[in-house]
């Protein structure tokens, strides 16, 4: 790690930490820590943005540039806050570094292996446990659509997500059966497997109806997610839908998807970006 500056605007130089360190060991790591959460403050910044919509008006490279250096701003602004992450970097930091041969360069190493132990944590904080365990359970069938597809893994898995209310609201046959069906696809004429018919909720000419609609059922979730693979890949309709999301452009996925007339709901879109948000927060924790 060469230089600490690369971690967040205005932070120190390594060659004015070490000066610092030689004066104040201990204000040398607590500023140490508060550049190591700055730097993750402005990666889930702009993780958060790169799955927010936009409507591409008065959007170029100058604005954006203007939206990563205000990105950056706030990040500095609230490292080092009570509470913070910078506080847990700084106790741990205070235990594994004796104040004999501090320096610099063992305060950042030191601080990257405390930061990799905090994320998990930091990142996932304030989402439900059911949710970070719907998105574990299905990472693994959703990679291998995604093989199959090109579509990403975080991008199917959200799908799913929204579809099933992150698996509290699964369709499931009148005896309580489970379906599998965590897509909400329906059982077309050519259709020749197994289904399910269920009341749900449809908006026709702008209200939200109650209808009965019969769903297809799978014997797995794998199943499930290798059907989802095959109907968005081999039908025209969606199309432009793959091909946005092999991009890995999850704006351009979610209104593709409601474009193409995958649900009725107005906001489909909108709610589907959120979902890969806050799938991809919890995927960088165990990927």
């Amino acid at each position: 790690m060469a230089n600490v500056q690369s971690l967040s605007g205005g932070n120190l130089s390594i060659e004015q930490l070490r000066a610092a360190a030689s004066r104040d060991p201990k204000g040398s790591i607590k500023e140490a820590s508060k550049q190591f959460e700055s730097l993750f403050m402005q990666e889930v910044m702009k993780s958060m943005r790169a799955a927010t919509l936009s409507s591409g008006m008065l959007e170029n490279s100058g604005t954006q540039l203007g939206t990563e250096m205000l990105d950056t701003q706030f990040a500095s602004k609230m490292a080092g806050l009570p509470g913070g992450l910078s506080s847990s970097i700084e106790k741990q930091l205070a235990r594994q570094l004796g104040i004999k041969d501090l320096t610099p360069e063992r305060i950042a190493e030191a601080s990257k292996t405390t930061l990799a132990q905090a994320l998990p944590h930091l990142a996932n904080k304030g989402i439900p446990q059911h949710v970070q365990g719907f998105i574990q359970q299905h990472d693994a069938a959703a990679k291998a659509a995604s093989k199959a597809t090109g579509i990403p893994a975080s991008f199917m898995v959200a799908q799913a997500a929204h579809e099933s209310g992150w698996g509290k609201r699964e369709i499931t046959a009148a005896d309580g059966t489970k379906s599998h069906n965590l897509f909400g696809i329906k059982a077309t004429p050519a259709w020749k497997g197994k289904t399910v018919e269920v009341q749900t909720t449809e908006v026709i000419d702008g209200r939200a109806q109650r209808v009965t609609a019969k769903f297809r059922a799978y014997g797995s979730y794998d199943e499930a997610f290798q059907d989802y693979a095959r109907l968005v890949s081999s039908n025209d309709r969606y199309a432009q839908v793959v091909a946005q999301a092999r991009t890995g452009n999850a704006t351009g996925f979610a209104r593709g998807l409601q474009d193409a007339g995958y649900a009725t709901d107005p906001a489909y879109a909108d709610k589907i970006a959120r979902a890969i948000s806050t799938t991809q927060r919890v995927q960088r924790t165990f990927t």
